[in-house]
């Protein structure tokens, strides 16, 4: 577990962050953004076009595809009430592509907004001008985070269509406005592939096709995982001790190929974002698992990579990964992780990482802090003193302790 002389109290990852230093909307140009470099102590003012020149040639840069999904549904009832729906996680089928590809029903877990005006009943709205869409919802059994929500519908749409049609992207609530026909574009990055996600993975909305092609003339690979980031990382931490948080669990997917590149590449490993941190080092505990002939391969818990066995190398874990999926002729594994990286955590895959700058008392300022310890002061303060831009629209920065 934790070391006993550890301070958890969540108070001690605050930081004044003033309204007017969110960025409400991303610039017009999506790499014209600033870049903070932080390496090995020394802080660095930049341009995000430059990056490429502070990462070591032979290095791999691995990104998050995941892609946001429409998943904010405004429904009305006949008394005039709004109720918003909120989709976060597939339920019937459970699997997100089967999901997806539904043509007349499915389930969701959802949050619902006005719950309370929406006790029984089947919501309906008859949506379209020349196809009509009849599209209903029914609020079914209580979850933890809110409701099963079972939708049906009649134009043999899949439902990945129908939430394109009817569904507005879930832009940060810290926003503080209505998302508009641009989100649509800019809360996506370029590498947007697999749907399901309710908020974006934010530190790849910088990069561009100009900045990629630097990359790869600069010698430095680019790889892709799928971490589905769920509304629980805009949840902030609300108890004393941030070990009494609860930390929301989110789905993976890594292929074979990608644990054959991280191995060419130790130890230099960029991650794009802080859900592909996560993926990557749930990764290794996955490997920690099966070297250790765990059974439950399926989630990684909260605090279970504090519990597992600490003394397996990086290269031990990735070769029983591939040893794994060849004897189970597995193209791609998928997990679901829970961890939550607190400033106890020694990072196992990545070496470095590109990181938006993250609100107060988060489980993403706790990842920074565990990452580079407590110079995150002095790189806030230097950012809020300097300009950058904060949160999901905002800034960039490329963190090497």
């Amino acid at each position: 577990m934790l070391p006993k002389n550890l301070s958890t109290k969540i108070s001690d990852f605050s930081y004044t962050l003033p309204d007017d230093r969110i960025a409400k909307y991303p610039l017009q140009d999506r790499d014209a953004s600033k870049l903070l470099v932080y390496k090995k102590g020394e802080i660095i003012d930049e341009k995000f076009t430059n990056c490429p020149n502070y990462l070591p040639e032979q290095s791999l840069v691995i990104f998050n595809d995941t892609r946001v999904i429409h998943a904010r549904i405004i429904m009305q009832k006949a008394t005039g009430a709004r109720i918003e729906i909120l989709c976060l996680e597939p339920n019937f089928p459970a699997d997100y592509e089967q999901n997806f590809a539904q043509t007349n029903h499915c389930s969701w877990k959802c949050v619902v907004g006005n719950a309370k005006k929406w006790k029984d009943g089947v919501l309906t709205a008859t949506i379209g001008n020349e196809e009509k869409i009849h599209f209903s919802a029914e609020k079914k059994e209580q979850t933890d985070d809110g409701f099963i929500v079972e939708f049906q519908w009649d134009n043999g749409q899949t439902f990945a269509e129908i939430l394109e049609t009817i569904g507005k992207i879930p832009i940060p609530p810290y926003l503080n406005r209505e998302s508009e026909e641009n989100d649509s574009v800019r809360y996506q990055t370029i590498f947007a592939e697999r749907n399901g996600s309710v908020a974006a993975p934010t530190a790849g909305l910088h990069f561009t096709p100009y900045v990629i092609d630097s990359l790869t003339k600069h010698n430095i690979e680019i790889d892709k995982v799928t971490l589905h980031v769920g509304a629980g990382t805009f949840k902030p931490v609300k108890t004393e001790q941030y070990t009494d948080h609860v930390m929301h669990q989110e789905l993976c997917i890594v292929k074979k190929t990608l644990v054959e590149n991280i191995l060419r590449h130790l130890p230099n490993i960029t991650a794009v974002g802080t859900t592909s941190v996560r993926t990557l080092e749930s990764l290794y505990w996955f490997g920690v698992k099966l070297c250790c002939k765990k059974t439950d391969l399926s989630t990684l818990t909260q605090w279970e990579a504090y519990e597992l066995a600490q003394n397996i190398s990086a290269q031990e874990s990735l070769e029983a990964i591939v040893a794994y999926m060849e004897n189970n002729h597995l193209n791609e594994i998928q997990y679901h992780t829970q961890i939550m990286i607190t400033p106890a955590y020694k990072f196992r895959l990545v070496q470095s990482m590109f990181t938006n700058f993250h609100q107060p008392q988060s489980t993403l300022l706790l990842l920074i802090s565990a990452f580079i310890g407590d110079a995150w002061h002095s790189i806030y303060d230097h950012a809020l003193a300097n300009g950058y831009r904060f949160l999901s629209y905002g800034d960039s920065s490329l963190l090497m302790p």
